[in-house]
């Protein structure tokens, strides 16, 4: 038996040198045995290296398949610093080599054509390796970069096939290589790896040698050959299924991968794949995007980018004209932009990073590390089981006191041929070493692979994508989730449907006569140039396409509406600075330097807090009138009554500032506050959004199942309130109280022990910034919650990584945020967020059917073989029958069981407790029931088969062969019943939803016919007889009527309390408390 370290590697993450921080961990896990993790998510390297040395472990290869593979992690560091420290010193010689052309007078080369561009890929690397602005300015800085690479820093590329495909032969596509996944042959070799195999292949060739010295080829080689051919077919069916479990794996990381990017090609923002990005192409950057290539700085606004993933540094640099280049790989952390691809895929230090590491991930999962205990536990049982039989087999044997069917001592000392005795030892060493094989689960903890492939498999068509394994089944004990409102529980198709201009509630209709000509044009300028959304117009004619967040899109519809030409607006006046919309702030500015010389400030946000910085309003006369405490009563009111409706509600303001004052250099702009007192409110808008169909009912369906659900959401109290009783997280008005109902500011200002203190009762948070959302989650986590949360911005990251299960929004959400989460709901639904729920669910309780199977066969084999053993010296199941029964227990009775599609029952429980027993009580009483009936009916047959069935006269030899023919085939067939047992642990009825698990009953219909086959073709290699029909008979009745069993064993009713408490020192998986 070995105990050996994992052999998958570690995910890249955003500090790539530093690897993933796994300094974290629950507090009491420390404590706890080896294989107490409650959460693998943020456990120390040295925890995880605790459980795999206590584990016993036959294949350390196969078994540690997928887990976090230790060694690899370290060596993975130490390639990205060597690629690193090899980049930095090609950088260094080039910039040696541009220093002694410059001391030696060289001018700049020519630039050299690449096909049909005027410059070639060496000089773009170059240009992004060095960060050389003096070469950038040779070229004409960025505009003469798109001129050298035919492309508009307006437009960007043509983007037609021909276009792409020029680009991607001359300077490469924005891919980087990958390492090819293992071939089956791979798989198979690393099936041989087990060490009880090995041995019994030994043994097949001792046996196989000796039956042909001495029978002969022709009858000599079936004992031997059988046991080799058992041994083969485990190896084969395995490597088969595991092989088939990583083309699965490799498919969801290819999902992942995908990154979605919007580019600028023909003046239209179009959505591609990060795959399909082409030097030349014009992309816009906003907070929490990943950047997707090298490449130039077109225009930018407060734009900051973290590069710790590339120079390990977690400084955030920012970028302008005097700082331009932009990284392959880091993640723009504040502001906005533009920029211009100038070097993709593998000519990226990104991409040379990648190409090194590339290789899939290995993560380890509460409930594998679990089972591996389970498995250690059993395992360390059969074992001492398999020595006990081989010392009493061996013993019996060589003192005389074994003997053949029909009397006669099968070893006498002196007078055995030593071929003879060699062959009887080695019978006996393949029958313990296969008990071995039998009684160690090893599929055990990898049926939670299995499952765990097959559920993601699923979920990706109920549009959910896990990032990372554990979150699957961690899902299905989450106890509360903290959704978003907006685009989860709202459908995020929002249009503005009210309306205050100036001083009065305007008619929507399709123009803007209603409004006087100064408030009318300073409404479209804010609109038009207060956004990071764009308004393209078809030559052609036809509708216009608005793109950015759904909120922008809503007010950039309206300006339309209202008359607005966004090409024009734009270019009338020069944007300054721009405040990007802020979550802690809750609103977003920019300043405007007007053709008169005049600078215009504009502001749009969170409508009651963009109100409390307005002084004056303008009215129907163009005056700027003062905001007495009349009109600001008025104005709230408005907000009031249209969140009262569940509308958004956003306030649009602006000032006037004086040019002398605004700083004139770049740096100094850059770092320029922008003025946000004395405002002049030009407009409040209420943006309906209305409920998604269907979430009341996903939201009950949670409740019914013992999850909370809490909205957490930036939006004012009332909307949030409304959209709360909408849903029906709020049952009634009545509900709607403090601390029910409560604002981020009010949460933030207690003090941690009051925040414990009225955590559980809080359903909506409005108002929160994303520091409010973690303060939540913490507090839910300390009471002992296990907390699901939503999130979709750049500053949910903490939120997304504290939480047990950090989900992102995959349409609305950031690069960051998607990073920084577990699951990806892919269409920002909240009836996503329950299917993940119920798949969490389901994989718990595939694995406990799959126990209790598997637990059975083991408790039944083991016992059968040890009293035989003990009390006649010989065993009723021989090692090729094991080896079947192996193979129906472990690969079969996985693929069967552990892919059991999620029901409606399991909604109808309460959340599963992290500390809960892996095996209940329940599955205590159904396996011992089923292993006590084996057990006591196959002992019956094994010392009374040939007069119960009436052998007395038959040849002895035959007569044992039938009884044990019978015995095998009837304990096979116990199996196979018992399967359906499994299915449903604590129901009645068995058979519910058969039907539609194929595989199900492809795999027991597969079984069966293989059984018969055996027993009725194969009997040369298993040592079995044909059985008659009156045998089989028998053999079927013995089967089925664990069916009843089963029925009758559920009505004995178990102690809530579990096994474990009443028995602590016995109990293989003891949890401790239900969380």
């Amino acid at each position: 038996m070995s105990i050996r370290k994992s052999s998958s590697p570690g995910p890249p993450n955003n500090d790539l040198e530093a690897g993933e921080s796994r300094s974290g961990g629950h507090r009491d896990e420390e404590s706890g045995g080896p294989f107490d993790i409650t959460s693998t998510k943020n456990a120390s390297i040295e925890r995880l290296r605790r459980w795999r040395q206590a584990a016993l472990v036959l294949n350390a290869s196969r078994r540690f398949r997928y887990t976090l593979d230790l060694k690899r992690e370290e060596e993975r560091t130490q390639i990205i610093r060597t690629v690193k420290a090899n980049i930095q010193a090609i950088r260094a010689a080039y910039r040696f080599k541009k220093v002694l052309s410059q001391e030696n007078g060289t001018s700049t080369p020519p630039l050299p054509t690449n096909g049909d561009f005027a410059i070639g890929q060496e000089q773009l690397g170059l240009l992004s390796r060095d960060h050389d602005v003096s070469t950038l300015e040779q070229y004409g800085r960025v505009s003469g970069l798109s001129d050298l690479l035919k492309t508009s820093l307006e437009n960007g590329i043509q983007g037609d096939e021909a276009d792409l495909l020029k680009r991607r032969n001359a300077f490469g596509s924005n891919t980087y290589p990958r390492k090819k996944g293992r071939s089956f042959w791979m798989f198979l070799w690393e099936a041989w790896q087990d060490l009880t195999l090995i041995i019994l292949m030994i043994a097949a060739v001792a046996s196989l040698a000796l039956g042909i010295k001495t029978e002969g080829i022709k009858e000599g080689w079936y004992d031997g050959g059988s046991i080799a051919f058992a041994v083969v077919l485990v190896i084969v069916v395995t490597a088969f299924s595991d092989y088939k479990q990583s083309l699965q794996f490799q498919n969801l990381n290819e999902e992942k991968r995908n990154i979605r990017m919007e580019v600028i090609r023909g003046g239209r923002r179009v959505e591609i794949s990060i795959f399909d990005i082409v030097v030349g192409d014009v992309l816009p950057l906003n907070i929490g995007d990943q950047v997707p290539a090298d490449g130039v700085v077109i225009s930018g606004h407060s734009l900051a980018v973290d590069e710790s993933s590339m120079t390990g540094e977690s400084k955030i640099v920012h970028k302008n004209s005097g700082h331009p280049f932009l990284m392959s790989g880091c993640k723009i952390a504040d502001g906005s932009g533009t920029m211009l691809v100038t070097s993709v895929g593998i000519n990226t230090e990104w991409g040379l990073l990648m190409a090194s590491i590339s290789e899939d991930t290995g993560e380890e999962t509460p409930l594998q590390v679990r089972l591996n205990g389970v498995a250690t536990f059993i395992g360390m049982i059969g074992l001492s089981v398999a020595v006990f039989v081989l010392v009493v087999l061996l013993v019996r044997y060589f003192t005389g006191h074994t003997k053949t069917t029909n009397g006669t001592v099968q070893f006498k000392a002196g007078k055995t041929k030593l071929g003879d005795a060699i062959d009887g030892a080695i019978k006996i060493v393949t029958v313990a070493v296969t008990i071995v094989v039998v009684a160690v689960p090893e599929g055990l903890p990898l049926a939670v692979t299995l499952t765990l492939a097959y559920s993601m498999r699923k979920m990706m068509a109920d549009k959910a994508l896990v990032r990372r394994l554990s979150a699957c089944e961690t899902m299905g004990s989450a106890t509360t989730i903290c959704s978003d409102k907006t685009g989860t529980l709202t459908l995020n198709q929002m249009t503005v449907v009210e309306a205050y201009v100036g001083e009065k509630k305007i008619d929507f209709a399709e123009n803007n006569s209603e409004l006087s000509p100064m408030l009318s044009s300073l409404l479209i300028e804010g609109i038009a140039q207060n956004t990071n959304g764009s308004v393209y117009e078809p030559e052609s004619g036809g509708d216009v396409e608005v793109s950015g967040s759904p909120t922008e899109k809503a007010i950039l519809y309206w300006g339309v509406k209202l008359g607005m030409n966004f090409g024009v607006i734009r270019s009338k006046s020069s944007v300054m600075q721009v405040f990007p919309f802020n979550s802690e702030k809750k609103r977003g500015g920019v300043a405007l330097k007007m053709p008169d010389a005049q600078v215009h400030i504009h502001w749009k946000g969170a409508a009651e807090i963009v109100l409390a910085s307005c002084t004056q309003y303008i009215d129907a006369t163009d005056q700027l009138v003062p905001m007495d405490e009349d009109k600001v009563i008025f104005f709230k009111k408005a907000i009031e009554n249209m969140a009262a409706g569940s509308l958004r509600c956003v306030a649009i303001a602006y000032r006037t500032y004086k040019l002398e004052e605004v700083p004139s250099g770049e740096d100094q702009l850059d770092q320029w506050a922008l003025p946000e007192n004395d405002l002049v409110l030009l407009a409040l808008v209420g943006i309906k959004d209305p409920c998604r169909p269907g979430v009341k009912d996903a939201v009950q369906l949670c409740q019914n199942a013992g999850v909370k659900v809490r909205m957490v959401t930036g939006d004012n109290l009332q909307t949030a309130k409304a959209i709360a009783l909408e849903s029906g997280i709020l049952g009634s008005d009545a509900d709607s109280t403090e601390p029910n109902l409560i604002e981020g500011k009010t949460f933030r200002a207690l003090s941690d022990k009051e925040r414990e203190e009225i955590v559980d009762k809080i359903s909506v948070m409005g108002r929160s910034s994303p520091t409010d959302k973690l303060l939540l989650v913490q507090a839910l986590r300390k009471k002992g919650h296990v907390v699901a949360v939503t999130g979709d911005g750049t500053n949910d990251a903490p939120a997304l990584h504290e939480a047990d299960i950090g989900l992102a929004m995959g349409i609305s959400g950031t690069e960051v945020a998607k990073e920084s989460s577990d699951i990806i709901i892919l269409d920002d639904n909240f009836a996503s967020v329950v299917k993940v729920v119920r798949w969490g669910r389901s994989v718990y309780a595939n694995i406990q059917k799959f126990i209790q199977f598997q637990l059975t066969v083991n408790v039944a084999a083991l016992i059968i073989n040890v009293v035989a053993a003990v009390s006649s010296g010989a065993v009723p199941l021989n090692a090729v029958q094991l080896l079947w029964v192996n193979l129906i227990m472990d690969t079969l009775g996985a693929l069967a069981l552990a892919t059991e599609p999620p029901t409606d029952h399991l909604m109808h429980r309460s959340p599963v407790g992290r500390r809960e027993p892996l095996i209940t009580n329940i599955m205590w009483r159904n396996l011992l029931i089923q292993a006590l009936y084996q057990v006591t009916v196959l002992l019956i047959l094994h010392f009374q088969g040939r007069s119960l069935l009436k052998l007395e006269d038959s040849n002895p030899d035959r007569a044992n062969k039938v009884k044990n023919s019978l015995i095998f085939n009837a304990f096979v067939l116990c199996q196979v019943f018992n399967e359906f047992n499994a299915r449903k642990p604590d129901e009645y009825n068995i058979f519910k939803g058969i039907t539609k698990n194929y595989l199900f009953v492809g795999i027991v219909g597969l079984t069966v016919i293989l059984q018969v086959i055996i027993i009725e073709f194969l009997g040369k290699f298993t040592s079995t007889v044909k059985l008659n029909w009156s045998q089989w008979l028998i053999s079927i009745i013995i089967g089925f009527l664990s069916w009843p069993l089963a029925v009758l064993g559920k009505l004995i009713p178990v102690p809530e309390t579990p096994f474990h408490k009443f028995c602590p020192r016995c109990h293989p998986c003891r949890r401790g408390q239900t969380s």
